[in-house]
């Protein structure tokens, strides 16, 4: 008897899972069929108060289970390698016996340190409060040598407010991030942000502010001294220009252009990127065109072909970006398409395939010591991938719940805090700050009493 009763609940089994299988591959159209609960409930179409089951609640549902189950795994002690059998022993013995060239090992190190950096809860303190951030971050950018990073949160009562993070402890092994104590506070959205350089590198930071009510937008350039700690004789904003509609800024670093700014505007070509070595801007456009300006042609007007260079993506450019070899650009679009452009042949040479976007002004980030090219996508990944052959080498889940309000923003460097900083990714979510490091025994960072 207890054997045929056996037989009977294994034939049970059996049959609920042919009957499962039945069900996944014969979906009843507008129903969803419900695994645990073994039923099916009907699908409505849109947002409602009496069945809340949706696909896109259901799709929502989906991805925050894929999400939990990645950050598991990627918080575990063991990640994946970047390619089959590369490993820092493995690469160290290939140097020394001459197998690989100084800048080839550089790389390939950073590939394997970035697939296996551990994320670190970082608190944002300042010398006079130990209050935790409560205020989402809505932009952080570094300065060019990853010292400072400067921040726009978004505050409850509308507005934003700015300042700039320091770090600290890092000698000891540690990061601790010290937030200026002086800061700016606006009723106005603040659109974008980059460091200029006016009387010294990095010396000012130019902001987009938004226009509100009878107020127009502007472009302001606020000296860096203004947020410091040690500063008592602060001087004034420097100036600002009253642009309407500025939502993109980037600062030119070529003599031949000294003390040049471009702005984008809401209707007319949006990003900006100027090349170092010749005044020459770059532009993306709505229309998945990028083109080119020589600042040295520009009293010549349009009738004598003001562009000098250009090409076209499948839709609309989100973030340009040019090498060091300034014979490359790298761009993305709403497409999530990002290519490298070889200019002179205008033509796409490597993409870069992962990347999720569909709306969404996104910046890409380039690293080029490190070999790096890095992304946050609309679905709130964040994806590294090799410049030198497009591999993705890591997809890091967001340590919240995706969703628009809350997409990271990231800074990575091999030197976070100077030239003797710490390598690895800084990650801004909501009000939460992430610092994901390549020492696997890094330890958290130091109070600012403790820091030296």
């Amino acid at each position: 008897m207890k054997r045929g009763n056996w037989r009977a609940s294994g034939t049970d089994r059996q049959r609920q899972h042919s009957q499962s299988q039945w069900r996944s591959r014969h979906q009843l159209p507008g129903f969803y069929f419900d695994p645990e609960k073994n039923r099916y409930f009907r699908l409505l179409p849109g947002h409602n108060n009496c069945n809340p089951l949706t696909k896109e609640g259901l799709q929502k549902k989906e991805e925050e289970k894929k999400r939990s189950a990645l950050l598991a795994e990627d918080d575990g002690p063991r990640k994946k390698a970047p390619r089959t059998g590369l490993n820092s022993a493995l690469l160290l013995q290939k140097r020394h016996l001459g197998l690989l060239p100084p800048s080839s090992y550089s790389r390939l190190i950073h590939e394997v340190k970035v697939s296996g950096m551990q994320r670190h809860r970082l608190e944002v303190q300042s010398s006079n409060s130990t209050s935790p951030n409560t205020d989402n971050f809505h932009l952080i950018v570094a300065d060019s040598a990853c010292e400072r990073v400067f921040t726009v949160n978004d505050v409850s009562h509308g507005g934003c407010k700015y300042g700039i993070m320091n770090f600290h402890g890092y000698r000891k092994g540690s990061l601790s991030v010290e937030m200026c104590d002086n800061l700016y506070f606006t009723n106005r959205k603040v659109n974008s942000v980059c460091w200029a350089s006016v009387t010294h590198t990095d010396s000012h930071v130019l902001l987009c502010l938004v226009g509100i009510s009878q107020t127009p937008g502007c472009v302001s350039l606020l000296p860096a001294s203004l947020f410091s700690n040690f500063n008592p004789d602060q001087p004034g904003m420097l100036c600002s220009f009253k642009i309407s509609t500025a939502w993109s800024c980037a600062w030119c670093l070529n003599p031949q252009a000294d003390k040049t700014f471009s702005t984008g505007q809401f209707l007319t070509p949006c990003l900006y990127a100027f090349l170092h070595y010749a005044p020459v801007l770059f532009n993306g456009c709505r229309s998945g065109e990028i083109f080119s300006i020589d600042l040295r042609q520009r009293d010549r007007g349009r009738s004598h072909g003001w562009k000098t260079s250009r090409f076209f993506q499948e839709s609309a450019i989100t973030s340009i970006q040019l090498l060091q070899d300034e014979n490359y650009l790298l761009a993305a679009d709403m497409l999530g398409k990002i290519k490298l452009w070889d200019i002179r042949v205008k033509r796409s040479v490597k993409q870069y395939e992962g990347h999720h976007n569909e709306y969404a002004y996104l910046p890409i980030h380039v690293n080029e010591p490190e070999g790096l090219l890095l992304a946050v996508g609309q679905d709130c990944y964040t994806r590294l991938w090799s410049l030198h052959d497009s591999s993705l080498l890591r997809t890091i889940p967001s340590p919240h719940p995706a969703g628009k309000d809350s997409i990271p923003n990231v800074v990575f460097s091999s030197q976070l805090g100077g030239s003797r900083g710490l390598p690895g990714l800084l990650m801004a979510v909501r009000h939460d700050l992430y610092y994901y490091s390549y020492n696997k025994d890094y330890q958290d960072g130091l109070t600012l009493e403790g820091q030296c």
